[in-house]
């Protein structure tokens, strides 16, 4: 047997704890629901509440044991919809199993509605404590810490490429689809969209590497160039149709780092359509190194459009014909 974990680390493992939150207003896209992208950072905030009530916040993490917080895979479900002024009963259950690399916890978002308790949203959380070059650790870590701490968050699969890149930084054709030889060659003959981009270091925490907040954001952002690439850019179909975009389900797992100011090969590929009602993609984000293509992150997301049938009154709408074969029908990729 191992020593005894610190009893920080058991009140990590073992205990549950409930949180208080809030969405952000920047989360208030669509009419006065929370969008996907804000239900996850709610589920964030809930597990950085529960290191904090364990007595080891992200901040001390870092600055005591040289240890970066970074969450490698979340997976969310949404089983109501979450409004901006909802006050969130974000309740956070350990998960962890023997063998485990990483933490894992269960997230359950609940609201009050007319005196009921209800259920909005539920995530699973997988943490990882990357052990980080920057910083030297101050104090010896706490007993049991060691098995999620990483030199490296993963090693993402490569991928040969016979296309020439275009030089780094040259992004004259925009931000959407372009003559990108790469991105042609990962297209193919798929059902997918491409986006090429340099990833900012606002996406990117401890001084070097994109963080799972940063993911939600090109996820969310690939979707809507996705969509105006098709023909239903968001505003026009909320002008004309009535429809708001809704997502019943998102999950990103991280496999490799993506470092601040690499430039970010997006595909984003349509795997099913669903009854007129739900569509499926896959997201694959790929970085150039030492000539080859390397996978580090993928995730997938189901999207489908709500329409309001009365003041604050949703209902699922069906696609159209027009849309169908929108979504179905890919736009080449000049090489």
């Amino acid at each position: 047997m191992g020593p005894t974990p610190d009893p920080a680390v058991t009140a990590l493992l073992e205990t549950t704890t409930t949180a208080r939150l809030r969405p952000l207003l920047e989360g208030n896209n669509i009419s006065f629901a929370i969008g996907f992208k804000h239900i996850n950072y709610v589920s964030e905030a809930a597990v950085l509440n529960h290191f904090k009530e364990a007595g080891l916040p992200a901040g001390e993490l870092y600055g005591r044991f040289g240890l970066g917080f970074d969450i490698v895979d979340i997976h969310s479900r949404l089983a109501a919809l979450l409004a901006v002024d909802d006050d969130v009963e974000a309740v956070v259950t350990p998960a962890v199993k023997d063998g485990d690399n990483t933490f894992k916890f269960k997230v359950a978002q609940y609201v009050q509605r007319d005196g009921e308790r209800i259920k909005c949203a539920t995530s699973t959380v997988r943490v990882a404590l990357r052990i980080d070059g920057h910083i030297k650790a101050e104090e010896e870590w706490p007993a049991g810490i060691e098995r999620f701490a990483a030199d490296r968050l993963g090693a993402g699969e490569t991928r040969e490429i016979t296309a020439t890149p275009v030089p780094y930084g040259d992004l004259g054709h925009g931000r959407g689809i372009s003559t990108d030889p790469v991105l042609a060659e990962l297209i193919g003959d798929t059902n997918a969209f491409g986006w090429r981009w340099r990833v900012p270091y606002f996406y990117c925490h401890f001084n070097d590497r994109v963080q799972m907040s940063g993911f939600l954001r090109i996820m969310e952002e690939v979707e809507d160039l996705f969509l105006a690439d098709r023909g239903l850019p968001i505003k026009r179909v909320l002008d004309t149709r009535g429809w708001i975009p809704v997502v019943t389900q998102s999950r990103i797992e991280i496999l490799d780092e993506t470092v601040m100011e690499e430039e970010l090969y997006t595909v984003y590929t349509v795997e099913s359509v669903f009854k007129t009602l739900l569509y499926s993609t896959r997201m694959d984000c790929y970085v150039q190194r030492e000539g080859k293509l390397v996978k580090t992150a993928t995730g997938t997301i189901t999207h489908g459009y709500l329409t309001e049938t009365a003041p604050n009154q949703w209902e699922m709408a069906e696609f159209d014909e027009a849309t169908v074969t929108a979504l179905n029908t890919p736009r080449k990729v000049a090489p």
